[in-house]
């Protein structure tokens, strides 16, 4: 099953931020050391949403969605182009960039659940760590750090309704 690239050449994306105990956010360092990002992945043609949220939250980082409460999704779709170095032209559709719908989602309980990295056979995090709320905008790979501060602000009244943490003086 192929993922969805619309006719502009934009790939249909889910984001995930996945909040633990005390406000914190989890960050999973690329494989091989090649930055730190929030999961995320492609939605496959035919595949609901929630149902592609679901699959790459299990697929990334090995939970299962009795694992989490849904808490909410941004309201609009958010969209990255990729450096031109980074589009795949030998790829058909060419992919130029992602267009993401971002989901916070809150653990169950007061313990922090084994993360697994292996429940595919290209692996997208091999380490991970708890993050305070504004700094993936900081660790992610430059190209999408608007996204991610896009999102961040727009699920902070989610996560903490009533007194959001302020953007820092850098964003």
């Amino acid at each position: 099953m192929s993922d969805i690239i619309d006719p502009e050449g934009y790939r249909a994306n889910v984001g995930i931020v996945l909040m633990g105990d005390g406000g914190r956010v989890f960050l999973g360092r690329r494989t091989g050391g090649r930055g730190w990002q929030f999961p995320q992945g492609g939605v496959r043609v035919g595949e609901h949403l929630e149902e592609a949220l679901f699959r790459e939250l299990h697929e990334e980082i090995g939970l299962d969605r009795e694992q989490v409460d849904l808490v909410g999704m941004t309201r609009d779709w958010l969209t990255y182009r990729l450096p031109s170095r980074y589009v795949r032209r030998n790829r058909h559709p060419v992919c130029i960039g992602q267009r993401q719908r971002w989901f916070l989602l809150r653990l169950k309980g007061t313990t922090t659940p084994k993360f697994s990295f292996d429940h595919t056979a290209e692996p997208e995090f091999d380490q991970w760590r708890w993050a305070d709320w504004w700094e993936p905008v900081r660790e992610v790979i430059y190209f999408k750090r608007p996204v991610y501060a896009t999102a961040l602000g727009e699920l902070a009244d989610l996560a903490f309704p009533g007194s959001p943490p302020a953007p820092p003086p850098w964003l």
